[in-house]
């Protein structure tokens, strides 16, 4: 796809195919049904210490693990240590207080060996007279389904408001229920003092690598052109640093762009929320992609970094940019993801919040497709099996000289990497060559 004539190549209708392994949030794993819906709930609450300030501590976890091999106790201990720090990231500016609104979001761990624990949170103040401090219930899984988790989390707030007691037989409840299948529903009894029994329907959408995702907050904060800015520079696998107060805000929209990139998957740092105390981070020369609080800003320009997108949630705009965000896609695709975006902006209210995730998934789908959705007729195959992708044919099978521009850099990308390895290993069979 070009400026000129804008057809891709020969494979132009077969969308790139996901090869599972390595895929982080779209691997077959993180997504398979039957496995526990979490690994811990913890309540994250503020302690007063010696010299009058707040720190995070946990004061409830379900459930207490027994019997841990050493080196299992040595990565709870490490997760445990650093749940609190995720939960408050904003630091230890609180004092008690009577009115807060409650808040949901999520953060990312990542271990050792690149998988990933996700931490979905709601922060709230507990039922109660006169002033007190908020405390964060969370809930770490392996699994990727915003959506799903925010329900839990309304069930375990309107539990809190009776009795922490309540909540344990939900949670027991939950452990206790398999993760159900894309497009299927878990129900769940749980008894509550003077309501009785509750049936908790809980539901997950059809299509799985959508369901943690939340496009509409994008759309509402960023204008398409912005959007297809922010894509161009993930997709170069740049440092992007995202600004706004509210970490539901931060949270949402992170992990929106980061959905932008499927069937790809951004393999290196990411963290939706830095904790105060990690704001170094922005100085580190490899790519990430962070959400910082606006109320560092300043502290955040100071530091020595390098070239970074930095977007401001709040206003809609770029703080700053290496500059060349505008020529990076190729002229004609642009054009086409930049109608299809604004299409499903003017139509907000008409579509439900899973066809919006639908559509513009299906547009930066597309765009993949048309660029590199031939790299299958690209993988030599030996007599053993193993496949063999064969770059400068690939990168010469584009006609267009824009596109070819783009591809040859995105090919250098540890993403694209990650991906083709994974393909040379499947051997999805492909049209025309069995």
């Amino acid at each position: 796809a070009s400026e000129g004539k804008d057809g891709a190549s020969a494979a132009e209708n077969t969308p790139p195919q996901v090869p599972q392994g390595k895929q982080g949030e779209q691997s077959s794993a993180f997504y398979s049904a039957g496995q526990f819906f979490f690994e811990y709930l913890v309540v994250v609450s503020l302690k007063k210490m010696p010299d009058g300030r707040y720190e995070p501590k946990i004061t409830y976890q379900f459930p207490k693990r027994e019997n841990l091999l050493k080196g299992q106790k040595e990565e709870e201990e490490r997760l445990l240590q650093a749940i609190p720090l995720f939960c408050f990231p904003d630091g230890n500016n609180w004092a008690p207080i009577t009115e807060f609104t409650s808040e949901t979001f999520s953060f990312v761990l990542t271990n050792v060996d690149g998988s990933r624990k996700i931490g979905y949170c709601r922060r709230l103040l507990p039922s109660g007279r006169g002033v007190r401090l908020p405390e964060v219930f969370c809930i770490i899984s392996c699994l990727g389904c915003f959506g799903l988790f925010s329900k839990i989390l309304d069930e375990v707030e309107k539990r809190r408001q009776i009795s922490m007691a309540v909540i344990y037989p939900f949670m027991q409840g939950l452990r206790e229920s398999p993760f159900p299948a894309p497009g299927k529903t878990v129900t769940i009894k749980s008894f509550i003092p003077e309501s009785g029994t509750e049936l908790i329907e809980l539901t997950r959408p059809v299509d799985a690598h959508l369901e943690h995702v939340e496009f509409q907050a994008l759309l509402q904060r960023l204008s398409p052109h912005l959007i297809l800015h922010i894509f161009a520079s993930a997709m170069l696998e740049r440092r992007l640093i995202f600004l706004a107060e509210e970490l539901s805000v931060l949270s949402q929209c992170i992990h929106a762009v980061a959905a932008l990139l499927y069937p790809f998957t951004w393999a290196h740092t990411y963290i939706p929320v830095v904790p105060e105390c990690l704001l170094d981070t922005v100085c580190c020369p490899a790519p990430f992609m962070v959400g910082i609080q606006m109320r560092h800003l300043e502290r955040v320009l100071e530091q020595p970094m390098e070239e970074a997108l930095i977007v401001d949630l709040c206003e809609g705009k770029i703080i700053r940019a290496v500059g060349d965000e505008e020529e990076i896609l190729p002229g004609k695709l642009q054009n086409e993801m930049l109608i299809s975006l604004n299409r499903h902006n003017n139509n907000n209210n008409e579509h439900s919040s899973e066809q919006v995730n639908t559509l513009v998934s299906e547009a930066f789908v597309q765009f993949f497709v048309r660029l590199v959705g031939h790299y299958g007729s690209h993988i030599k195959w030996g007599r053993s099996g193993s496949g063999s992708f064969q770059e400068r044919a690939f990168c010469k099978a584009i006609a267009s000289r824009s596109c070819r521009r783009l591809v040859k850099k995105f090919v250098k990308t540890n993403m694209f990497s990650l991906f083709i390895e994974e393909a040379e290993k499947s051997r999805i069979p492909q049209e025309g060559n069995g």
